[in-house]
């Protein structure tokens, strides 16, 4: 292994975790951050092991931001991994999320994606090789109360990346989903909630879901776990086109699969609720 990988979302958590885990396997890694006052915890675990990891700014929702961090890395050599991990989690009903605000989950988790893609796809194609992994969710594929702004943006990564797969697969480029439950990481403290309106009618159940999540995040999958899916991914000769990854993902995946929609929706409220 080796050649240029790009990550994006790398301050903490996954992005941070998958950086290093790359740059282990031989890549050199540029990992794209939105905020370079925030890179220091990268920074240090990279000098520690001296590893071959470059911080970048790259904030996915700016497209002078993914033209330069983009043109950099396809600079440096041929670019053999995109890894399109940046996110975060708008929590709120469907009536009641600001417009606005549900279109900037899109911008950063799902367009932020599309736009990564379109800059670094071209020269994988032209050389018949290379990898775009894509950091999806449990959530990507099972429709969950109090966040269809997060749910919504990865379903639609999840079918961005079934297309790109009968487009790209032709011409030697692998387009891979990894599909994490609740990871223990700083993902909660970087979601969103907006404030809910006077008289809300789902109040209530929107701090019942946000608490429970939090709760699951305290035992939640580690980032390094996710990181180590992603290197497979990057490496297996035949690599899956889905990597599910933690106990919970397993089993509400398994549970949905083998169950009814209607017997399926009472499972996920008595989990949830």
């Amino acid at each position: 292994m080796g050649g240029v990988a790009l990550v994006t979302g790398c301050s903490s958590g996954i992005g941070l975790e998958t950086a290093l885990e790359l740059a282990r396997a031989g890549h050199s890694v540029h990992a794209g951050v939105r905020d370079m006052s925030r890179a220091g915890d990268l920074t240090r675990a990279a000098a520690a092991e001296s590893l071959d990891v470059r911080p970048v700014r790259l904030d996915v929702t700016d497209g002078s931001s993914v033209r330069d961090a983009a043109g950099a890395a396809l600079e440096a050599g041929p670019v053999d991994v995109l890894v399109n991990n940046a996110g975060y989690a708008l929590f709120g009903c469907a009536e009641e999320v600001p417009l606005g605000e549900m279109r900037a989950q899109f911008e950063t988790n799902f367009f932020g994606a599309v736009a990564m893609i379109q800059r670094i796809a071209p020269s994988m194609r032209k050389r018949r090789s290379g990898r775009i992994i894509n950091i999806s969710s449990v959530a990507g594929r099972i429709g969950f109360p109090c966040s269809p702004a997060y749910v919504s943006s990865k379903f639609a990564l999840e079918g961005l990346s079934e297309c790109m797969r009968y487009e790209l697969g032709p011409h030697g480029v692998e387009v891979i989903l990894v599909e994490p439950g609740v990871v223990k990481t700083r993902f909660m403290d970087n979601s969103r909630a907006p404030a809910a309106p006077e008289g809300s009618a789902y109040a209530e159940l929107t701090q019942k879901v946000i608490g429970g999540i939090r709760m699951m995040a305290e035992l939640g999958t580690p980032a390094s776990e996710v990181a180590r899916a992603v290197a497979r991914a990057a490496s297996e000769a035949r690599p899956s086109p889905r990597y599910i990854v933690g106990n919970d993902a397993g089993m509400f995946l398994e549970a949905r699969q083998s169950m009814g929609d209607a017997e399926f929706e009472e499972y996920i409220k008595k989990e949830l609720y």
